[in-house]
This record gives structure tokens, sequence and C-alpha cells, in this order.
């Protein structure tokens, strides 16, 4: 008999994970919404992605079991999603797993009516409790329809609720007082110890931290900046860091930063090359920089196609000795393993990597994790800080070599547009702090790839890219994150045609997802099939929302072309969300957004055959207040208009459309700039 499944027909290698389920499998299109309702069917929705190790766990127990598979396909329409991909019906079916459980994660599986209203949910199920609900859904649904009805009317009602803020009137005067008293709030979770948040799973939030780190350097608060320098200094020591290899886990289970869920995802280390970029231009810390070049050495060598788009995942999972898949598996060592490769160097290498108690994990496996600095680990073994650092970088280089002998973890290679553009900025970012050329390469050679494959002449972006493909329309995510890219890229180029495609963009998102009735934006265009709900994207988490990032944006390109439209949208989105702060780590770009508004903001116009030098050099110093803008000729940027001058090098320090008579000298205008 033919198979049923139809996911070997996708490009998704999430959904081509399960293209040989006994299930029915049908991706989320058109023709199988339609068959729902044409059967009378209820729907499964089940959505995932690749490097999701409970994803897998629930693929094996349940989904390739021939009895669950038979209770699915006998009354069901059965939907794979890759979450990914289709983070719009992720959301939308999110919040209604949050509403019915109270929480929320991956595997999402929901049951809905032949509409999509959903019913029921949860995350991860056992086959028995799986094969049980939906027996007793499909008995509900034929015995007392009307039930079932009634309360995905109900639940629809409370997802609609919870989708805005209560709309107020729009502020012109903003009250900075008010990040004083989220900060006291904000500070009672702080993990003094290990940093980060007093609870596990500890989630690494690089958006907190940027906000943190500024606001503490603005404010020269000491305590701000000693707890965001605590945290990157803790994440980098953990096993949460690849050491070896460079890059960073999604999330640690523990505390102190040691065990992963081991999958690596694009979008976290783009974000976090950003924030060690700017951490270490304020504090030249040596780690600091380690973990930017290994993280984007990892990048290049694992997530990079030949045409320079950037992959979106490294498994959590990979095969072990015993040729199984299983959690960890390439990252982890045994003791026995360490002292044959080690071999006189072990006493010392479990010292700074915790081959005892503190390292430890399960099953006689260890995950390296450091908890002390290496200056003070050569202080107590009477060794010079050189020799250490020496030996540090030899160990990790003998088992980057054993490792790579090793069965690597899967592979995610589509590409997103969204975690691109993070992708693309972390490498600009890097370029500001650490000079390197080959970041600027590989950040144009990744910008240009959007441009030829991810934006159609039509002026839309696309979402995703896989061997050639591109199936599916952008979200507002690709929109705001490739706008943000491209303002950096602007910032270390000085070439205008950067910012002309970021405003070509944003007018895109004012045509196509501007709602202006509530002045925020919606999470898909209008030119999109609707969901059963609007997703407007808010509230900021692993990722800010596409909402604050688009703010920050309309800030940025309203001074950059004097567009004060541009400047009252950002006004009117922010004056939405402060009087609806409860959580500010759920803000945390809203927030540095905010900050543009106070009086500390500065724009910088430098001008002069000696621009582009004396802008990059600007910006190797931490200076998140100041708008960078340059030209080395007469420019036709609004901001920029008339202010060049053959022949003389100028530098226009201006503040709310008033500019300061033109300085000369770099040093004194850097004397001017900090703080």
């Amino acid at each position: 008999m033919k198979s049923q499944n139809e996911l070997h027909k996708e490009t998704s290698p999430y959904l081509l994970q399960h293209a040989e389920n006994p299930v029915h499998w049908k991706a989320w299109n058109p023709e199988a919404l339609a068959l729902a309702k044409k059967e009378n069917k209820l729907i499964i929705v089940s959505v995932g992605y690749s490097a999701c190790h409970w994803c897998h766990v629930m693929e094996h127990e349940t989904f390739e079991d021939s009895e669950a598979a038979e209770v699915m396909n006998q009354n069901f329409i059965s939907i794979k999603v890759d979450r990914e991909e289709r983070p719009d019906i992720d959301a939308v079916y999110m919040k209604a797993v949050q509403i019915m459980t109270g929480r929320g994660g991956w595997p999402m599986n929901v049951v809905c009516l032949p509409d999509g209203r959903p019913v029921w949910g949860g995350t991860y199920f056992r086959k028995a409790e799986w094969m049980e609900t939906l027996d007793q859904l499909q008995e509900l649904y034929v015995s007392n329809s009307e039930k079932m009805i009634d309360y995905a009317e109900k639940l629809h009602q409370g997802i609609e609720s919870i989708r805005l803020f209560p709309k107020t009137e729009s502020q012109d005067n903003f009250d900075f007082g008010l990040i004083e008293g989220f900060l006291e709030k904000w500070k009672k979770s702080f993990d003094w110890e290990f940093g980060g948040y007093a609870r596990a799973p500890k989630f690494m939030m690089p958006n907190n931290y940027a906000f943190l780190l500024r606001y503490g350097y603005q404010k020269n608060d000491r305590e701000l900046l000693d707890f965001v320098n605590l945290t990157l200094t803790k994440m980098a020591y953990g096993g949460l860091f690849d050491t070896l290899g460079g890059g960073f886990s999604r999330y640690s289970v523990d505390m102190k930063w040691h065990v992963p869920h081991f999958e690596k995802m694009l979008y976290d280390n783009g974000q976090l090359i950003s924030l060690y970029a700017d951490a270490y231009k304020l504090t030249k810390k040596p780690l600091y920089k380690e973990v930017i070049e290994k993280t984007l050495d990892f990048v290049e060598t694992e997530l990079t196609n030949s045409v320079g788009g950037f992959y979106s995942a490294y498994d959590a999972d990979s095969l072990n000795e015993k040729n199984h898949l299983e959690e960890g598996a390439f990252y982890v060592w045994k003791k026995e393993e360490l002292q044959d490769l080690l071999k006189d160097d072990f006493g010392l290498f479990s010292k700074v990597f915790n081959i005892n108690d503190f390292g430890f994990w399960e099953e006689e496996n260890y995950v390296l994790i450091q908890n002390k600095s290496l200056e003070k680990i050569a202080k107590e073994e009477n060794l010079q800080l050189f020799e250490l650092h020496e030996k540090k970088k030899s160990w990790e280089i003998t088992l980057y070599i054993a490792r790579e002998k090793r069965s690597k973890p899967r592979l995610d290679d589509k590409c997103l547009t969204s975690w691109n553009a993070l992708m693309l900025k972390g490498f600009a970012d890097a370029f500001k702090a650490l000079g390197n050329n080959k970041y600027l390469e590989i950040a144009l050679k990744n910008a240009d790839f959007i441009l030829q494959n991810l934006w159609k002449p039509e002026g839309n972006l696309l979402h995703n890219y896989k061997d050639g493909k591109t199936t599916i329309n952008g979200y507002l995510e690709d929109y705001c994150f490739v706008i943000e890219a491209f303002i950096s890229l602007y910032e270390i180029t000085l070439d205008e045609k950067w910012l002309n495609y970021s405003k070509q963009l944003a007018d895109y998102c004012f045509d196509n997802f501007y709602d202006k009735n509530n002045h925020f934006f919606a999470f898909t265009s209008n030119k999109d099939e609707p969901l059963i709900t609007k997703h407007y994207e808010i509230e900021d988490n692993v990722i800010s929302a596409s909402n604050s990032v688009m703010a920050g944006n309309l800030f940025k390109l309203h001074i950059y072309f004097e567009n004060s439209y541009y400047e009252k949208i950002a006004q009117k989105m922010l004056s939405q969300v402060l009087p609806n702060i409860d959580y500010p780590s759920a803000f945390a770009n809203w927030l540095n957004v905010f900050l543009n508004f106070s009086d500390q903001n500065r724009e910088l116009a430098i001008c002069g055959e000696n621009a582009l030098e004396n802008s990059l050099e600007i910006q190797k110093h931490y200076l998140p207040n100041i708008l960078f803008a340059g030209s080395r000729k007469d420019s036709f940027l609004p901001f920029l208009k008339d202010r060049y001058i053959p022949g003389k090098d100028l530098f226009y320090i201006c503040q709310n459309k008033t500019c300061d008579l033109p300085d000369t000298k770099l040093s004194s205008v850097l004397e001017k700039l900090k703080f």
C-alpha cells in the first residue's frame, strides 16, 4: 500500500525526519485544512523543530509506532509543523496551550476542530496517554460535538483577548524614572553566584543583558555592570559554551550553566556575539574575545553554505559509541578517555575543567566547565599565566581533534531569513569590536545571499531557503532583523545603499503589516492566508519581539531620513507597551528602545576623506547611546546633507535635530562622547 505520509514533498529537515513515520502526516497547507472540513475530522497539529530532543523522543515512542499511528490515521487529519518555518502557526497554538495548561514548550501537540480552532493541547505525551486522549476526544466529538464547539469558542475568545494590550493615549514625553522601579523588581531574581536568573532551566536572554549593560554604563551603575560581567563570564565558563569547537547551546538544565540541552541554534549565537562584542568593547576581557572568535569560527566552519547563507541548527542528539542517538554524546567525556589523551597534564587539566564532582554529569560522563579564572589557577599552581594559557590552547586542540572522529550532531541545513540577519549583525558587531576583516567579508557575503535569494522584485522578503528553494512568504521577524542588520552594515561601511534598502523594507512593512488601529505591526503580511487569530509579537523572549525591533529601527531611520512619521510610530508603540510592563525581563529590548528617547542619546555625523577609518575607530568603543552616520563625499542622506567640506575631517555631535559646531579632532570627540 502506498504511504499516505506526504512529508517527503517538503524541504524542512524537521518534516523530512518524520517522512517515514506510519502516521499519515500532511504539511500545513490549504489542501490539508480543506480535507479536514470535507471529511469533518478533528485535526492534530504537532509542532516541533529538528534540534529538539523531546521531539525526537516522542517521534520514536509514538509517531514511529504503528498502533499509535492507527489511532491517528483512523479519525484525524494529522499535520506536522516546523515551528522555525512557521512561527506564526506555532505562536497562535502556543497561546492556546498556555491558556489550557499554564505552560508551553516543544513538542507541542494540539487537537483542533475541522475549522482549526483548538480544543485540547499540551507538550510531550507518552504513547499510552496520547492514544487514550485521542480516543476520548474522538468519542466526545461524535457524541457531543456541541460541547466541544462551545469550549473551542470560549478558548478562541481567550486567545483573542490576550493578543494585545489595552489601548492608551500616545505620549511624547516619557518618564525615565520608570526604569528604576523596574530594576528594583528585576534585581530580586538575579543569581549572584553564577549569573543569570536564580532558577533552572537557565536561558541566556541576550536582550536582557544588552539592556542591563547599556543602562549600567549610562547610569554608571557598578552593581549592574558587575552582574552582567558575572553572567557573561559564567556562561563562557560553563558546559553551555563549547570551549573546544565554539558556539553556545540553547539553555542549561541547571543553575550553573553546566549541562545544556546540547542543541546549538543560529539565533542564540548571533545575538550572543553582538552581546559579547559590546561587553568586550567596554571591558577588553580576553575571555570575551575568545568566545567571539571561537563561535564565529564554528559558524563559518559548520553553519555556512557555499553561497554565504547560514544554516539553522546543530541537533542535541548524536550517535554514541553503540551507534544509538543520544543527547550530548558528541560533547561529553569519560575520565579514562581524558587521561589517555592528556597524559601527564591530566591533573592540571582537571583543575581547570573540573573533572571532579563539580563537572560530573551522569553515567560516568563529564561536561567541561570552568569555575575559576586562569589567573587564579596559575597563582595556585605557581605557573606563569601565559604558560597556562598555552597549555589550555594545546589541550583544546588535542580534544577537538579527538572529538572530530566522533559522529557529529545532525545538521538542520535550512536557512531562515530572520536568523541569518541576526548572525549577519553578529559578524558586523564583531568586526566593530575586533577589527577582523574576515568578519566584514562574511557579513557582506551573507547580505548578498539575502538580496539575491530572499528578496523578491515585488518588494517582499521570503522566510526560508534550502537547496535553492524558497517556499514561505516573510514574516515581520524577517523584515525587522534584516533592517537592523543592514543598518549595522551601513555603520561599518558607510555605504548608503544599506540604509536605502532598510527604508524600502520599513515602508513595505507599513503597507503590508501595520495595523493603524492598535499602532503595532502584525506578525504576518496581509497577503498571507489568515490563521484563526491575528498574531502581534510584543513580548521580548529569547529573541527580541519583532515589534520592539521595528520600533528601534524606526527610531534610527527617522534620524537618517529626517522622517517624523517613523519617530511618531515608534513613540506610539512605546506608549502602548510601557504602562503594561509587569516583568521587565520580558520587555528588555523595548526598554533599550526607550533609552533612545532619553536626553543621553546623541547622533554623530563623521564627514571627510577619512570618515570610514574615523568611524571604525570610534566604534571600537562601547557607545550604545550614539547613532553613527558618515560620508567621504557629498551625501544625499538628509541627516548628512551639506555637512561635507572637501579637504576636512569633521565631526558633528547632534541631539534632537540640533548639532554642535563641528570638531576636527578624533580624540576630542571621543572624550565628549564617553560618560
